[in-house]
């Protein structure tokens, strides 16, 4: 019976499936990040250039003023005045403006980082049908959303509500204050309703940025079968790589057993190990390992040793040093160079060779 497990959402998204999801445009991204950031930018903006903004103001209301009564009434030249005003408001506002800009680009920035995407805008039939579009409206991430626009606005409402209640006792004595005094009581109070909302929209924004990040986490998970079958896609079928391997070895088996009878000696252990060593003085500086194995490897090279006469020696500290110590085809290291060469000047005795 097939683990019910095995179609269940419950492994880790993996680097591709990540990749796939980013290029559509799906990522975990909090839309009051933006809000705030655009919120706290404005407010520093007219905080640090409040008295800018009031001298350019009312030089252009002066100016307007002066204008009126220059110029006659027709379409025209009253068009000509809006379009001079509209500049002039444009002036004064662009710093704002250009900061609100770039402080909604950077913060969506931060968020996702560098992305391009068309993916969310390209037409898509399921888009368009009454049917998704109603399940959509009534859909969990709806109700989501739903949810925090309503905690948000009871929650700011009420920052607001208690920040006018600590007042009241102020507010009820403004009837004896004149106009610059309760312009600047109610500039105050606008002051901190303005700070204390946004501390409360920071939270908020920190917040839906942790539940965003889950929700992303938690759409991308994938089954144990989708990951297994992404991993063939991508590294190839582990029976087949298996198979590769498999075949692989076996030739490097035979290649290294065809160059067993080259062999000027067979050093063993005596039964679990093997290796043989090639010394041929014109063209090396030390014996090189041409064969090594342990087990029925082990016995092969001393199958074929002993069927192209090769000598098979018993060695047990050098058998074992040479096969944890050197790779196959590397020469040995000099620690070992006083033993093999005693053995090698054994084997040529016994061979009637000279070194």
């Amino acid at each position: 019976m097939a683990d019910d497990s095995y179609g269940e959402r419950t492994e880790k998204a993996t680097g591709r499936r990540r990749s796939e999801a980013r290029k559509k445009g799906q990522v975990a991204k909090s839309r009051e990040i933006p809000s705030v950031a655009v919120l706290l930018a404005a407010l520093s903006v007219l905080y640090l250039l409040s008295t800018y903004f009031l001298q350019q103001l009312s030089s252009v209301m002066v100016r307007s003023f002066q204008k009126i009564g220059s110029w006659t009434l027709d379409f025209d030249h009253t068009q000509a005045f809006q379009a001079e005003i509209l500049w002039w408001l444009f002036q004064i506002l662009a710093p704002l403006l250009l900061a609100i800009s770039a402080v909604a680009v950077l913060s969506n920035f931060v968020q996702v980082g560098s992305l391009f995407s068309t993916e969310a805008i390209q037409p898509q039939l399921k888009r368009i049908s009454p049917i998704a579009g109603f399940s959509r409206l009534f859909s969990k991430q709806a109700l989501v959303e739903l949810l925090k626009s309503v905690g948000k606005i009871l929650i700011i409402g009420w920052v607001a509500y208690s920040t006018v209640r600590q007042e009241l006792t102020e507010i009820q004595s403004l009837t004896d204050q004149d106009v610059g005094s309760i312009l600047r009581f109610v500039g105050l109070v606008s002051a901190r309703i303005f700070f204390k909302t946004l501390l409360v929209m920071i939270a908020l924004a920190a917040l839906d940025y942790a539940f965003q990040r889950w929700s992303y986490e938690k759409s991308l998970r994938m089954t144990k079968r989708e990951v297994l079958e992404e991993y063939k896609q991508s590294e190839g079928d582990p029976q087949i790589k298996s198979r590769i391997r498999s075949i692989q070895r076996e030739m490097a088996r035979k290649r290294m057993m065809a160059e067993v009878p080259k062999a000027d000696v067979v050093i063993t252990n005596p039964t679990h190990l093997a290796v043989a060593l090639l010394y041929e003085r014109q063209e090396m500086t030390a014996p090189r390992v041409v064969a090594k194995g342990a087990g029925w490897i082990a016995e092969n090279i001393k199958e074929t040793a002993q069927a192209h006469g090769i000598p098979i020696l018993e060695n047990q500290p050098l058998a074992q040093a040479l096969y944890k110590t050197v790779e196959l085809g590397q020469m040995i290291p000099s620690s070992l160079y006083q033993m093999v060469a005693d053995l090698l000047a054994h084997v040529y005795r016994m061979k009637n060779r000279r070194i």
